[in-house]
């Protein structure tokens, strides 16, 4: 005798929102693959880096009128069961009314053991499908080490690996971040 298992319907995207909506604003929840997904909260040196990347971000995005921004969700409204929030995105526009952005510009995720395959692959494969999308970043915490992932003109990526003396080249905020700034006040 054998024993189907069931699995749940896959959560769409509405009825995500609608769920959250009344958890407590210090839970952080992501939908992926139809599945809300309840995120741990990162520890110490996680949060230092995505300070001390914010931080060289925003004094590149505010020249342009743009912000970036922890913890804000994305949405690609050909994917209805994907609602990621990466650890910042650099976004331009008007201020957004549910929290969900659909036109980021930069994209960056500051990797963590229990997360890096995910981040290096599905969302990757998700954050690289936004037409809007530039460059995703993955930030190493136990390394000066981020891989940049950037479009040009087409639909093509390329990615490059830069470590502590290199800079991340950010054409489309008309600047660069050195690496070292990244990993400020982290013993490495």
């Amino acid at each position: 005798m054998s024993l189907a298992l069931r699995r749940a319907p896959r959560m769409r995207v509405a009825d995500f929102i609608a769920m959250i909506r009344d958890r407590p604003d210090e839970e952080r929840w992501e939908l992926l693959d139809g599945e809300a997904v309840l995120m741990a909260p990162p520890g110490e040196r996680h949060q230092q880096i995505v300070m001390n990347l914010g931080r060289q971000l925003a004094t590149l995005a505010e020249k342009l009128g743009c912000r970036a921004l922890p913890g804000l969700g994305l949405r690609n409204d050909f994917i209805d069961d994907y609602a990621p929030i990466p650890d910042l995105v650099v976004r331009c526009g008007p201020l957004l009314p549910d929290g969900y952005a659909r036109d980021p510009l930069i994209v960056a995720e500051v990797l963590s053991p229990s997360t890096m395959n995910n981040d290096r692959g599905r969302k990757a494969a998700f954050y690289q499908g936004l037409q809007t999308l530039r460059a995703y970043l993955i930030v190493y915490q136990d390394e000066a080490r981020v891989e940049v992932w950037s479009r040009g003109n087409g639909p093509d990526w390329s990615p490059r690996v830069l470590g502590r003396g290199d800079t991340i080249p950010l054409p489309d905020l008309g600047g660069e971040i050195p690496v070292a700034a990244l990993y400020d006040g982290i013993p490495l």
